[in-house]
């Protein structure tokens, strides 16, 4: 897509962070944007900053989770803008831990924003998407904990590993209707992703979770982040470049490098030619 102004972009976790970022990102670019999110305030003090550079901005409070909300949300979108050419979907939260301290409320709570708010935006918008074929694009926000698993991060990644998987079927699902997709995958980037605690719904809370005021210390500046508006100017270029992978954080590349090679030596014997071919039509090819 090298053309987004006049577009429209609907991008849920829109009100702070890498989706706000993103938001503001394509307003410079001359785009209308929807900014969907589960705080109400943070989203109230974001449109207002994006009304104030004169673009075309609508808002909805959206718990992912609820498929009936993000289907409201679409039709309202739908019927402010006169349509949605590019979704984001963005919104994320964590529940770190060693794997065996993890309870079933914190698997519930990550997986359902996490993959199943991605699986939502997926199936709610994408005949919206289709309606507009090439001039469409679908970015789904993984990580590159969706590439390498981590310590204490078994939830995240679990998540983030389904959502690359669904990415390049989604990248293979589309080709004949032209509808672009792309996979962010960043590394550290400075967000609010360490106090997501502050939005787990009530029902979803550990008897011993902490209150949503964090430690100063996970406030602090982390040396070695990216700033989300630099991620956000990083991802507008790929998606002009229509990229399939957005991979941000070069200093990932020798782990994940080493993880792909350790996959590649397990196999045993030489691949058959014939068998390889027939392998070949159930996915899209990456071309170098």
């Amino acid at each position: 897509m090298t053309q987004l102004q006049g577009k429209t972009a609907f991008i849920t976790g829109g009100a702070s962070g890498i989706g706000f970022s993103i938001a503001s990102a394509l307003v410079g670019a001359g785009c209308g944007v929807v900014i969907a999110d589960v705080e109400a305030g943070a989203l109230e003090k974001a449109s207002h900053a994006l009304r104030g550079r004169g673009a075309k901005v609508s808002t909805a409070v959206l718990d992912v989770t609820d498929r009936d909300a993000f289907q409201q949300a679409r039709d309202q979108a739908i019927a402010q803008h006169g349509a949605v050419h590019l979704l984001f979907n963005n919104a994320g939260v964590n529940a770190a831990g060693p794997v065996h301290t993890l309870s079933w409320q914190d698997w519930d709570w990550v997986m359902g924003v996490n993959l199943g708010g991605v699986i939502n935006g997926v199936k709610t918008f994408l005949p919206e998407l289709m309606r507009h074929g090439p001039e469409a694009h679908l970015i789904n926000t993984a990580s590159v904990g969706g590439l390498v698993g981590m310590k204490n991060l078994a939830i995240y990644n679990a998540a983030k590993f389904g959502v690359v998987g669904l990415s390049e079927a989604l990248r293979a699902d589309l080709k004949s209707n032209g509808v672009n997709v792309s996979l962010l995958c960043p590394g550290i980037v400075t967000t609010a992703l360490t106090t997501s605690e502050r939005n787990r719904p009530t029902h979803l809370r550990n008897e011993a979770t902490p209150t949503p005021a964090a430690p100063a210390a996970s406030n602090a500046p982390n040396p070695v982040a990216m700033s989300a508006d630099e991620l956000a100017a990083f991802t507008l270029e790929a998606i002009r470049e229509n990229r399939f992978w957005i991979v941000s954080h070069p200093e990932f590349m020798p782990l994940i490098e080493q993880r792909d090679r350790s996959i590649l030596e397990a196999f045993q014997g030489a691949p058959d030619a014939a068998k390889v071919q027939a392998m070949q039509a159930l996915i899209e090819p990456f071309r170098f």
